[in-house]
């Protein structure tokens, strides 16, 4: 569930201005008391992220609540993610546990803190229809589990009003943008994004995360900087991508295993810039999770590639119900491959490995040559990656084997993977050539799927020998993959020589 909310900071004294203007009608709905106890690790990597995770009694409705940030609207406006479930209120659910493993890691979720909220809530009704909440929140703070029952143990109080959308449309955006300003008028702080967690715990839960941010470089950077703000991108894109793969989010599990093996091709790239030693263990560890997350993706591409290969031609068209049965097939391994990336996920290999990749990411440990400017260095290190895929690629023939093919896809993808890395420092030359591979990637690419599905094909095929129906379609798709890579092979020619023109490749030392 999108919440989308205005909060506004207010004094004790404040007094509710009159709300009648700002809706059709603006509807009282009483005082609630909620009690909520908010979780976290005992260093708040949760709270330093914007995230909280609480339970939380006195409400309607499913009492466990994480609260993940998507943003802000250009109205100021706060948005998450709000995921609600039932659960006893001993501990987090598993559920909500599981979402939060990028951030918490090998540490424990703990009882960090207690809110008592005193609440008086108002809708702002247009006919029938909900446009906003409004809340006025007194809140009383106490440290873990305690209960505030008598008011004993309370570390801070604080007063804030909440405005949150409840519909969209135009009559929506105008009672919230009212709203904020009967509010303001009567001399609310606007602009306040702080989650009443965050407010509570106060400068610990605003410490920079533990997560290292990339930072900014540019062309006066040194290499060993430029480094650590590629390694750190990628770090912080697997660790957002968790949750998004533990939901089944569309291409989430295609874009994580993309972190994994960035991260190991920028580590070759940049290897004689850093200390062997220092990199070997996380590349061996994300060497094992990219496993684990190819074979969910693998079975993904080869549906997809099922559906578009048979519905190629439609005056050929092949029989739905046994296009059908191979993609149940399919289905069952692609069930199978995330049953597996879901044990990988849940095993205590995966947290420890999250945790060597912030130690890594957090102090990269280089060489004396990378303490010199990145555009002094990194160039040579990518025309080493760009000299191995022109030796090659320029020599293919449509003759070669499938595996010689695919080997020029995997150092055009290093090529690329190369040339994005330093564009932080290096520019436009270096964003040309990276488009530039990407185009041969692509080509390539399309030439790997079908060459793959054309073997699945066959091998399905062979494994169900006694199904006449599904070997004959099985026959006419591996035809038409066939074709696939030829097609590929003949339009790779022209992409090649438009990649390996000199003016692309001059700012490389070579």
């Amino acid at each position: 569930m999108r919440e989308e909310e205005l909060k506004f900071g207010v004094h004790g004294k404040f007094v509710l201005p009159d709300l009648s203007g700002v809706a059709e009608r603006v509807e009282p709905r009483g005082r609630q008391v909620l009690t909520a106890v908010y979780y976290d690790t005992a260093d708040l990597r949760l709270a330093r992220l914007g995230i909280t995770l609480r339970h939380r009694t006195g409400e309607d409705g499913p009492p466990w609540h994480l609260k993940l940030p998507k943003g802000a609207t250009a109205a100021g406006a706060t948005v998450r993610e709000e995921i609600a479930i039932d659960g006893p209120p001993d501990a987090p659910p598993l559920e909500l546990s599981a979402l939060v493993t990028a951030w918490v890691r090998t540490a424990q979720l703990v009882a960090v803190a207690t809110l008592r909220t005193d609440r008086d809530r108002y809708l702002l009704r247009a006919g029938k229809k909900t446009l906003a909440e409004l809340v006025d929140d007194t809140v009383e703070v106490s440290e873990g589990r305690g209960l505030l029952t008598d008011g004993s143990g309370v570390r801070t109080s604080f007063r804030e009003i909440e405005v949150e959308r409840k519909a969209d449309g135009k009559k929506a955006d105008k009672a919230l943008t009212a709203a904020a300003a009967v509010l303001v008028e009567a001399g609310a702080a606007a602009g306040a994004t702080t989650p009443k967690l965050v407010r509570a715990l106060g400068r610990r839960a605003t410490a920079p995360p533990d997560v290292p941010v990339a930072g900014e470089v540019n062309s006066f950077s040194s290499a060993a900087d430029a480094i650590a703000f590629v390694l750190r991108r990628s770090a912080r894109r697997l660790l957002d991508y968790d949750v998004r793969v533990r939901r089944g989010e569309p291409d989430a599990v295609h874009q994580a295993r993309v972190c994994c093996r960035r991260l190991r091709s920028d580590l070759r790239t940049f290897g004689p810039l850093v200390d062997a030693e220092w990199a070997a263990p996380i590349d061996a560890e994300l060497r094992w999770l990219a496993a684990a997350l190819g074979g969910p993706r693998d079975a993904e591409v080869l549906r997809a590639r099922l559906r578009s290969t048979a519905d190629t031609d439609p005056l050929a068209p092949l029989d739905p119900a046994v296009v059908a049965r191979i993609d149940s097939i399919l289905a069952d391994r692609q069930r199978r491959a995330l049953k597996n990336l879901d044990a990988a996920l849940s095993s205590d290999r995966y947290p420890a490995l999250l945790d060597l990749l912030i130690e890594t990411v957090r102090a990269p440990e280089t060489v004396d040559l990378a303490d010199q400017r990145a555009v002094w260095v990194l160039p040579a290190m990518v025309e080493t990656v760009w000299d191995k895929l022109a030796r090659k690629a320029g020599k293919l023939t449509l003759d070669d084997p499938d595996d010689t093919w695919h080997a020029s896809r995997i150092r055009a993808k290093r090529a690329r993977y190369a040339s994005e890395a330093v564009a932080p420092v290096i520019g436009a030359p270096a964003t040309r050539l990276a488009k530039a591979c990407a185009e041969v990637q692509e080509v390539l690419g399309e030439h790997q799927d079908a060459a793959i599905a054309a073997d699945e094909w066959r091998d399905i095929a062979l494994a169900h020998s006694d199904d006449p129906e599904l070997v004959i379609t099985c026959g006419r798709l591996y035809e038409r993959e066939r074709a696939a890579v030829h097609a590929s092979r003949n339009r790779f020619a022209p992409v090649w020589e438009r990649t390996s023109r000199p003016k692309l490749t001059s700012w490389l030392p070579g």
